[in-house]
């Protein structure tokens, strides 16, 4: 049994997982909108991974015996200046997640829930991960700047990308 601590800490995560995905859906009919189908896919590849983290989470609390409450999600951005002004809200986006998650790490290791530790393990690995993704997408649109064939070849490569639910752990 998880305390309660912790349950409402996992709960808050659950929150901001669904908001996550709820602000990349956002970003992804941005993207529609601008004729740029490759970046609307990519973004809702990161929306479907960021639902999955959530129900993760959701059925880790109910294994444990505590109480999933779902709250109100926060209404997320629905505009941006240009292609680059979204994935650098998406950069800092995943940083405030992986802290996010490491203070919740700290509470599961403040409260002595080993189980807890060692599920929020794939968390921190799995932000790891989704930072170095979206900087080398911001870098590369850096380096494309105004130049619309490099643009349109991004969204070409961008729209390859498929959501594949990790593997449970």
């Amino acid at each position: 049994m998880i305390s309660d601590k912790l349950n409402d800490a996992l709960n808050g995560q659950i929150n901001a997982e669904l908001y996550s995905s709820y602000l990349y859906l956002s970003m992804s009919a941005w993207f529609s909108t601008r004729s740029l189908p490759g970046f609307a896919t990519w973004m809702r590849c990161q929306a479907q991974e960021e639902l999955f983290h959530a129900t993760k989470m959701f059925d880790y609390v109910n294994e444990r015996g505590g109480t999933v409450v779902l709250e109100a999600i926060a209404k997320p951005d629905a505009t941006w200046d240009s292609p680059l002004a979204v994935l650098k809200q998406v950069a800092r986006h995943e940083a405030h997640v992986t802290q996010l998650i490491n203070d919740l790490v700290n509470c599961a290791l403040d409260e002595r829930d080993h189980a807890s530790t060692i599920f929020l393990q794939w968390y921190v690995t799995e932000q790891v991960e989704e930072e170095a993704s979206v900087g080398e997408v911001v870098n590369r649109l850096k380096m494309i700047g105004n130049d619309s064939a490099g643009m349109f070849a991004m969204d070409m490569e961008m729209g390859k990308r498929i959501f594949t639910p990790p593997v449970a752990v």
